[in-house]
């Protein structure tokens, strides 16, 4: 047993130093200067403070902190500092060693940032979730302090991320949902572009490993024909290259898993329909950094004589970089085999930055700043503000962040033809909040490219904007409804939330004195009778209502009030009847109905047999999911357990907030229960179409329909069906079947019925 421990242990130490040894290779290769001591010293600092610890996977826990200073070096391009912050990251969390001994070990700004990875640690990051909003604003926090915190959480979330199979199911889709959540965008927005698929890829693939799996099947069966496709469309682009004297490399770029995924399922298509998986990549070497932009444009000349361009899809990323920093020129060309291929120019130094993000910037900059930084200095101030004025509930906090994350962007002229970059979609409104609040609270409307447009517009990229106000105008609620932006989201919200409170207090002022000059008390139970008569749910409806004079106080209010006057007593009484007495009816029924969660162990896998559907589990209505989807639990406060698919958005921010709160749950029905499910279905408009639909589901498939809606246009159909099925496999039969109709072109799931598509 002794040989067999004293074997493991120099089994272990030789992983370790291999590891090291590893991450000094890829440290010496990088442009970084050259501080081995110090990162040596972390190391050995950092294995002491592990010895003995194992990961959950077996391996020594010491491996998990060089792995993460790995990414940090090799896939995000990071020096010392931060090599060492990578390793030391996890010692003050889980060791008895404090922030003052990193700093007296290794000075300040390693112990700064180790500080910085310290705080963020609980919440969305640990099982602490209902700290998650508070410790996602501290994350955002640390980021204006030394951006490479963040940078080194995003490595440790893409190790974890790695190693994530060795994890429970609850914990697995937990630590994935939140990664696609926040993660992944936050990734994108920094510029990771690798580190972003590869995040996206590996959530998908804990969250949906059937799917995973049978697109990374159909990849591979279509792998030959895209390699004879890009053989073939790139020959004549290097001959034509190699007259220019460009030393250059062009790769193919297939479209990640989970993109193709999230493409099947936001379009409503099959694989074979999606055209974009291949897309081409030209990396060159500039002769001439100060002719580097014309170079790419000399490219892109010189291959549109080859092939035809798409008119519409030249996009110059060049001369206006995005705001996280990606630079490139993409066009789309006509390949001779009648396919659309989007290829992508870009300089080492712009693919660098593609792959790297804001951290390959420091490798390019000469002094202390840099003109791509105004960028990310510009999106820190953006998130602060956000922060200074939160929403009181953590999940639409995080959704006024992740309007920032995700947004697309396109390019809006001031009148003077200044450049801001805003996100796609955006409106008039978001544009006026986003030059200055006076500005935004002020608008009345908008001049694009010199036409009186609403504020609701929605602005295109190129437009030229300007906007018009009036001192006496003020903030509209509905205005909230059309706002897209989180910097004007939260502005509105602020201001009506001041507003609100401002004329709440004149509201209540007006009614003390309205019923003083009456001779009536000023209590609760007046204040009462007043919001029952005016059919208001709370007092400070009522007080905002007399505020924004939308009720006027008179006679009727007064005779009320004296009316009543003569029987409170007995009217108290009646108040615990009539509400507590339903209410807790109500929750009786409900708690018998259903077994408390809290009897069950989160570590076990929910089995959903019949029994326990019509018994224990509640079917989530937001998604319906039904035997066959990937679904997982959620504990609600009122110990029920809900069952929600995996990708359903509710399920994704309950996965983010509520962490703790989720079980891994499994199918076990057989073919014992139905449940409705909706399909949607287009095609070409021809006699019999809908007897064809009927006679294929109901005869052939021996299926009910419950309802069905169809409507005809210019030869068109389209419409929805909704069916009582059994699970997944007969929803893929009917679709398989229903697309064999000729006429039918589209037959997809979808989670609502409608009858008007």
């Amino acid at each position: 047993m002794t040989d067999e421990k004293h074997r493991q242990e120099q089994e272990d130490e030789e992983m370790i130093s291999q590891g090291f040894q590893q991450l000094l290779e890829s440290y010496l290769t990088s442009k970084h200067r050259r501080k081995v001591e110090i990162i040596t010293k972390a190391f050995n600092f950092a294995k002491q403070a592990h010895k003995g610890v194992k990961r959950r996977s077996g391996e020594p826990y010491i491996m998990h902190p060089i792995a993460v200073a790995q990414i940090a070096c090799s896939e995000i391009g990071l020096g010392s500092t931060s090599i060492c912050a990578a390793l030391l990251h996890d010692v003050v969390e889980d060791t008895d060693y404090t922030v003052e001994d990193i700093e007296n070990l290794f000075g300040p700004k390693i112990a700064q940032i180790v500080d910085g990875l310290t705080k963020i640690s609980g919440g969305i990051f640990g099982d602490r979730a209902s700290a998650q909003a508070e410790n996602f604003k501290k994350l955002l926090l640390t980021m204006n302090d030394d951006i490479r915190v963040i940078l080194i959480k995003i490595a440790d979330r893409l190790h974890n991320m790695r190693t994530l199979g060795s994890m429970l199911p609850n914990k697995q889709y937990k630590i994935a949902g939140e990664t696609l959540y926040i993660y992944a965008p936050l990734a994108h927005r920094l510029g990771l572009n690798k580190i972003k698929t590869e995040l996206e890829d590996l959530s998908f693939k804990y969250e949906h490993p059937e799917e995973y799996a049978r697109i990374e099947d159909m990849l591979k069966e279509s792998k030959e024909e895209r390699e004879e496709l890009f053989n073939e469309f790139t020959a004549p682009i290097r001959e034509k290259l190699d007259k220019m004297g460009i030393k250059y490399r062009i790769m193919a770029r297939v479209k990640s898993p989970y993109s193709i995924w999230n493409k099947m399922q936001t379009k409503h298509i099959p694989f074979e329909e999606i055209y974009d998986i291949l897309a081409v990549r030209i990396i060159f070497d500039p002769k001439d950094l100060e002719e580097e932009s014309n170079e790419c444009f000399g490219i892109y000349v010189t291959i549109s004589k080859i092939y035809r361009p798409h008119p519409d899809r030249l996009r110059d990323w060049v001369n206006h970089p995005k705001s996280n920093g990606y630079q490139a020129l993409h066009v789309t060309l006509m390949s001779n085999k009648g396919q659309w291929i989007e290829v992508q120019i870009r300089s080492e130094r712009m693919n660098d930055i593609a792959e790297q993000g804001f951290a390959a910037h420091w490798k390019y900059k000469d002094g202390p700043s840099h003109e791509d930084e105004g960028e990310l200095e510009k999106w820190l101030h953006t998130i602060k503000e956000i922060l200074d004025d939160p929403q009181p509930d953590a999940i639409d906090f995080l959704d006024t962040i992740k309007l920032n994350l995700f947004a697309s962007e396109i390019f809006i002229f001031t009148p003077k033809g200044e450049i801001k970059t805003m996100p796609q979609n955006c409106t008039a409104l978001d544009f006026a909040f986003s030059i200055h609040t006076f500005l935004g609270s002020h608008c009345i409307g908008a001049k694009v490219n010199h036409k009186l447009v609403p504020l609701s517009h929605k602005l295109k990229s190129g437009d030229q904007v300007e906007i018009l106000t009036s001192k006496s105008q003020r903030v509209q609620p509905s205005w909230i409804n059309f706002a897209t932006t989180a910097k004007a989201k939260a502005k509105i919200l602020a201001i009506l939330k001041r507003e609100q409170r401002s004329m709440q207090q004149k509201g209540e002022d007006k009614l003390q004195d309205f019923l003083k000059d009456a001779e009536i008390e000023f209590n609760d139970e007046n204040v009462h009778k007043l919001c029952v008569l005016h059919e208001l749910k709370s007092p400070e409806e009522l007080f905002s209502s007399i505020g924004f004079k939308t009720i006027t106080l008179g006679e009727a209010d007064l005779n009320e009030l004296r009316i009543k006057k003569t029987v409170a007593n007995n009217w108290k009484k009646i108040i615990p009847f009539s509400f507590g007495g339903n209410k807790s009816d109500k929750e009786k029924e409900k708690s018998t109905s259903r077994t408390p969660a809290s009897k069950i162990d989160s570590k076990k896998i929910l089995k959903l047999t019949p029994e326990a559907i019509q018994k224990d589990f509640i079917i989530a209505d937001c998604c319906k999911p039904i035997p066959g989807d990937d679904v997982l639990g959620y504990r609600d406060e009122n110990e029920r357990i809900i069952i929600h698919k995996r990708q359903c958005p509710i399920a994704a921010k309950l996965k983010t907030s509520f962490g703790n709160r989720i079980l891994a749950a499994q199918w076990e029905t057989g073919k014992a229960l139905d449940f409705p499910v909706n399909l949607y279905i287009q095609g070409i408009d021809a006699m019999g179409i809908l007897h064809q639909v009927a006679d294929i589901v109901t005869e052939q498939l021996n299926v009910n329909i419950r309802k069905i809606f169809i409507e005809t246009t210019d030869g068109l159909f389209e419409g929805h069906i909704q069916l009582y099925v059994h699970d997944v496999d007969d929803v893929k039969t009917i679709i398989a079947n229903l697309r064999k109709i000729d006429e039918m072109k589209v037959v997809t799931r979808v989670e609502k019925f409608e009858d008007r598509p």
